[in-house]
Formats: structure tokens, sequence, C-alpha cells
């Protein structure tokens, strides 16, 4: 299973896209999109929304693994983003590929096995995960790598295998 895992955001967006086959996970790219900060705000959208929409073709996902919002205390910020998160959900839509959202604790629990892990233990364990010598940077990209593999951790497991 091929898995886009997004850190949604409207000034930088991180991707990165893993192979998850039998508790196995290879990483094949990473990185992140951009948008320049003194651009238009509907323009950064629709840039945003391009991107994702040539990732989608390029990499051809089985799933989009995206992180559910959490608004701090910053919410202005959190509402460009809840922005930049729908312009992502609607090019998946529009690709046809499935999306699955995960809150912050899941994607801690998925990836350590506990859901009040901090960033550096994540940062961390993806990179143990996935044997890489050093996480990849920015942080943005390396979120969406934990994003991937929260998804791939929580679609090959026995459990999902068996519905309810």
């Amino acid at each position: 299973m091929t898995i886009l895992g997004i850190d949604p955001g409207y000034g930088t967006t991180g991707f990165a896209i893993l192979e998850a086959q039998s508790g196995s996970f290879r990483l094949l790219q990473c990185g992140v999109i951009t948008t320049p900060p003194k651009t238009a705000f509907p323009k950064r959208l629709e840039m945003l929304y391009l991107d994702v929409c040539q990732l989608l073709k390029s990499a051809g996902p089985q799933a989009l693994a995206i992180e559910e919002l959490f608004f701090g205390h910053n919410v202005t910020t959190g509402i460009g983003v809840a922005q930049a998160r729908g312009v992502v959900l609607l090019a998946a839509s529009q690709a046809d590929v499935p999306v699955f959202e995960y809150k912050p604790m899941q994607v801690k629990q998925a990836v350590v096995g506990y859901g009040g892990a901090s960033k550096h233990q994540v940062m961390d364990m993806t990179r143990r995960l996935l044997k890489l010598e050093k996480l990849p940077r920015p942080d943005d990209a390396a979120d969406a790598i934990a994003i991937a593999l929260c998804h791939a951790r929580s679609a090959t497991s026995l459990l999902a295998r068996y519905p309810g």
C-alpha cells in the first residue's frame, strides 16, 4: 500500500510518500510544498491545490493520511490551516483517493505507543522504524512521515482486517 501523509499548512505543507507492506515500511519520498508569504491568500490556496493534485497524480497513493486540526492559542492561524486542509481534502476527493484523518494523540500512539509522547520521541521513533540515519527536515516533512506511519500501522493491524 502506498500512503501519502500530509501535515497541512498554507505556508508550508509537509508530505511523505510511504510504502507499507506486511508490517514493513519504506519511505519513498518526503518534502514540503511552500507558498510565498506575500502572495494573496486565495492564490496561495490555489498553488497548494495544484501542487497536491500533481503529487497525487505522480505518487498514485492508495490512501491519504492527514492530521486533524488542533486549535491552540492562535485561532486565526488555525482558520488558515483549516482552509489549506480543505484544499488538500478536495484534491484527494477529486483524485478518488480515500482520506484517513488522525488526531495528534493517535499519531503519537501509533508511532511511539504512548499518546502523550513528546515531539522528539515521535521523531526519534519515526527515524528508527524507517531505519533512517537522520530524520528528514524540515519538521513539516518529518510530521508528514509520522502521519503516514500512523496510517500504515493502523491500516495493517489485525484489528483493521476484521470490521466490527
